[in-house]
């Protein structure tokens, strides 16, 4: 064998080895950290665990209603006004109503399921280290659980500031970072994916795979 094809025969040994290594259904990090990335990439994390729809009106004397929406007035996604509502016998009480504004609306992630109804997003979680994960192997139907480290991405500023993170502290909790979290994959013949997850949620409980 002359050196030239040593070389073509070791340069094909490493391409069969990355190959190898770059299978979708290899039991290994590499693999595991794709799954949860794609998972979470079509299920951003969100103000609210279940979906709103605007136009909507509180009591102006409920804190605990006003003070959310507030806060994304002050970031300019919501618009206020206040009215009275009339109440049968006991007379009026003053209302506010809160609506989106032209930077509200393109801030807004629709619900496809439920037209006019959508939420305010903040970020998607992106694996930074896999910790640990039970044992497992390359064959289709095997299951391993995984412990992770993840950050969010794609930050919008309205999610950073100080009215919005007194507001909602579980965003100030996730943009923060990193965190912990756990997620059950599945080896498919299409490679490794999350499994037994619930449904597309939310950020502001933040939590979906457990």
């Amino acid at each position: 064998m002359n050196s030239i094809q040593r070389i073509v025969g070791a340069v094909g040994l490493v391409g069969l080895l990355a190959g190898a290594g770059c299978k979708k259904t290899s039991d290994n990090t590499l693999n595991y950290r794709s799954a949860i990335d794609t998972y979470y990439s079509s299920r951003p994390s969100c103000l609210w665990s279940d979906e709103v729809k605007f136009p909507v009106q509180a009591d102006t004397s409920d804190v605990s209603k006003t003070t959310g929406y507030d806060a994304l007035v002050d970031q300019g996604l919501l618009q206020r006004t206040t009215a009275e509502k009339k109440r049968f016998i006991l007379g009026s009480k003053q209302v506010t109503n809160y609506d989106l504004t032209d930077k509200g609306r393109s801030a807004w992630t629709a619900d496809q399921s439920q037209p006019g109804f959508g939420n305010f997003c903040y970020g998607t979680r992106k694996v930074s280290s896999i910790d640990s994960a039970t044992p497992s192997n390359s064959q289709p139907g095997a299951t391993t659980t995984v412990n992770y480290h993840y950050t969010l991405s794609g930050t919008p500023g309205w999610a950073t500031a100080a009215e919005t993170q007194t507001a909602f502290p579980q965003v100030k909790n996730d943009v923060t970072g990193p965190l912990t979290a756990v997620a059950s994959l599945t080896n498919t013949t299409n490679g490794w994916a999350v499994s037994g997850a619930p449904k597309p949620a939310s950020g502001a409980d933040g939590t979906i795979v457990q």
